[in-house]
C-alpha cells in the first residue's frame, strides 16, 4: 500500500486532532476491561496487597478504574508533527491513476 497525498492529508489531520484532546484533558479514566489488562501487561496489581489486609480485600474489591494522566508535552507534539506531516502532503504529487 503506497501513501498517497489524500492519506497523508488525512493522518496529518487526525494526528492534530487528538493532539488538540489530549491538551484539552487532564485526564482520562479507563473502564474496568481496559484496567484489568493494564494490570496484566505490567504485571502490578490491582489493589496493593503487600499488607495483610491488602490481601484479604483483593477478592471483594469493586471493579478497578485507573486513571491515566498523559504528560502535557504529548499533545504539544502531536500537534506539530500532525502540522509538519499535513504540510508534506501538501508537497507530494497527485496521484495519477492508472
Amino acid at each position: 500500500m503506497s501513501m498517497y497525498r489524500n492519506r497523508y492529508f488525512l493522518f496529518g489531520i487526525l494526528l492534530i486532532l487528538l493532539g488538540l484532546q489530549f491538551r484539552r484533558v487532564e485526564s482520562f479514566v479507563l473502564n474496568e476491561p481496559s484496567t484489568r489488562f493494564m494490570a496484566k501487561m505490567t504485571n502490578t496489581p490491582l489493589v496493593d496487597n503487600s499488607t495483610t489486609v491488602g490481601a484479604l480485600i483483593e477478592p471483594v474489591v469493586p471493579k478497578p478504574k485507573k486513571r491515566v494522566q498523559p504528560p502535557r508535552w504529548l499533545g504539544l507534539s502531536m500537534i506539530a508533527v500532525g502540522v509538519v506531516i499535513t504540510f508534506h502532503s501538501f508537497s507530494i504529487p497527485k496521484y495519477k491513476g492508472d
